[in-house]
């Protein structure tokens, strides 16, 4: 699919379906929405009759599709609501282009026009508005059909209609600025939407090493043998179930030499998670094909970085593995020697993840990494605090976890500052063991993260539980039923306000 800004008018472009925009608190239409008092006036007052009779309302994520009768040069208008004006915000714009555009490609338009949604309703900056259009057709019109035949036509082209010949060249380098963005989320929504008979962790690492042969980066995958020799023993301990061997895969990416670390994204990669000899209950089994979507989210992240020419310095870190109950299986009473020399006492093999993430991160410390970033699908206590919209996150460092979260909003996906509280570390403690792997039932996405606080120590380091936020039952916005490629988008940012930061100080 393009996306592309073009000078014109939406009127008479050239397209089969037109996307416009209302706020549900505005007069009508308000003298700055020109755009819609135009169209509305070739449709003989076909949008402001169904404003007058409640209709149309103008709320977030409510979209309207009418015909135009032949009265334009598009056949359909997608009527697209934005919620009152002054709530509106690159997100909601975001979230109005997808809606729009899978409303008309869902009536069979392949090409699909678009005023600039809610810079002239409510004097947003222009260029963020152009890249959230970008981001939203492309994430909103996202589908996953390796597997299955297409149910119609996909739109093949969105084109940004402004009148200013002179916003042309700035908006253009915002639209592929969110094209980047949105492709590297559908990336990771791609890997993670693959069946684990497929994504397996040596699936991953050749996939590693095929991005990074087109984007410029290095990468790097070790075997069993390799890990063996790192001391990475509770990254093997998870693994001696399967039959599939596991990988643990480095991508680099050299920024341009003027920041003063190198940050880590460490991903964990539970390619199947079948709970091990703590077996899942049969009803949830299907869905932990992505336990690996911490991992997939950072090598896309890494694309993003590459292709948008970051100035920082970034290291992705992928352990990968499945979880299952095989008769080399590691077992519940078991004690582990974790890659740091910490030994882990095994309460539950269904408390996989955070081994993954010691060793991954015990790897980073070793090789002078900092900031460390990891991203996991980690607890499903994440999920009962927090349900499916909001990431949690911890950190043992405020100003790294206050760029994160200004990264998050930035980014349009929400997350949520969670406890690190000392007071819950004891139910961490074994009688066996340094440290033990799960706590009591209570609390449960507050102690994993101090499980794996244990390994990264004093070094700054930011935990994002996306449990919740990994997959969605339904279209909503950018959202779509599936994967959602969270947190590729706030990585990117992050890494983005990390080189600033280091050239500010």
């Amino acid at each position: 699919m393009r996306i592309e800004v073009s000078v014109g008018d939406i009127t008479t472009t050239s397209v089969d379906g037109i996307v416009v925009s209302l706020c549900e608190d505005s007069e009508r239409f308000g003298d700055s929405n020109a755009a819609v008092v135009a169209v509305d006036r070739l449709l003989n007052g076909a949008i402001s009759g169904m404003l007058d009779s409640k209709g149309i309302k103008g709320k977030p994520n409510e979209v309207t599709v009418l015909h135009s009768l032949g009265r334009l040069s598009a056949n359909l208008v997608a009527v697209c609501g934005l919620g009152r004006q002054s709530e509106v915000t690159p997100d909601r714009v975001r979230d109005a282009a997808a809606e729009g555009c899978r409303a008309l490609r869902k009536v069979g338009c392949r090409s699909v026009g678009t005023t600039l949604l809610g810079a002239g309703t409510v004097g947003l900056n222009a260029e963020d508005c152009a890249q959230a259009i970008a981001e939203g057709a492309v994430m909103g019109l996202y589908t996953f059909l390796k597997y299955k035949a297409p149910e119609g036509p996909d739109v093949e082209r969105v084109s940004i209609v402004v009148t200013n010949p002179a916003e042309v060249g700035a908006l253009s380098k915002a639209v592929n600025t969110g094209v980047v963005l949105a492709e590297s989320t559908n990336l990771s929504r791609d890997m993670v939407n693959e069946p684990a008979n497929y994504m397996t962790p040596s699936r991953m690492g050749q996939i590693a090493q095929d991005l990074a042969g087109t984007y410029g980066l290095s990468a790097t995958v070790w075997d069993k043998d390799d890990m063996v020799s790192m001391g990475m023993g509770a990254l093997l301990a998870v693994a001696q179930g399967s039959a599939e061997p596991p990988r643990f895969i480095r991508m680099d990416y050299a920024g341009d030499g003027t920041g003063s670390s190198r940050i880590a994204l460490i991903g964990k990669a539970i390619t199947f998670d079948s709970g091990g000899i703590s077996i899942k209950p049969s009803d949830s089994l299907a869905e932990m094909k992505d336990d690996m979507a911490g991992g997939a989210a950072v090598m896309a992240s890494m694309c993003a970085i590459a292709r948008l020419q970051l100035g920082a310095s970034v290291t992705a870190l992928i352990p990968a593995t499945e979880n299952l109950p095989g008769g080399r299986a590691f077992r519940p009473g078991d004690v582990l020697k974790s890659m740091s020399g910490k030994t882990i006492e095994i309460m539950s093999t269904d408390a996989e993840g955070r081994l993954l993430l010691a060793d991954a991160i015990t790897y980073a410390i070793s090789e002078g990494m900092s900031p460390l970033i990891d991203v996991a699908t980690l607890t499903g206590a994440c999920r009962v605090a927090l349900g499916t919209i909001y990431s949690g996150v911890f950190s043992n460092n405020e100003d790294v976890a206050d760029r994160f979260m200004e990264a998050a909003v930035r980014a349009g996906e929400r997350m949520w500052r969670m406890p690190l509280a000392d007071e819950y570390r004891e139910l961490n403690m074994s009688h066996f063991a340094d440290i033990k792997n799960t706590g009591n039932r209570y609390g449960g996405a507050i102690t994993a993260a101090l499980f794996v606080s244990e390994f990264a120590g004093d070094t700054p380091w930011v935990h994002v539980d996306i449990a919740g936020t990994s997959n969605s039952t339904k279209d909503s916005g950018v959202t779509v039923k599936g994967a959602t490629g969270v947190p590729v988008k706030t990585l990117c940012e992050f890494a983005r306000q990390g080189i600033a930061t280091s050239r500010a100080e």
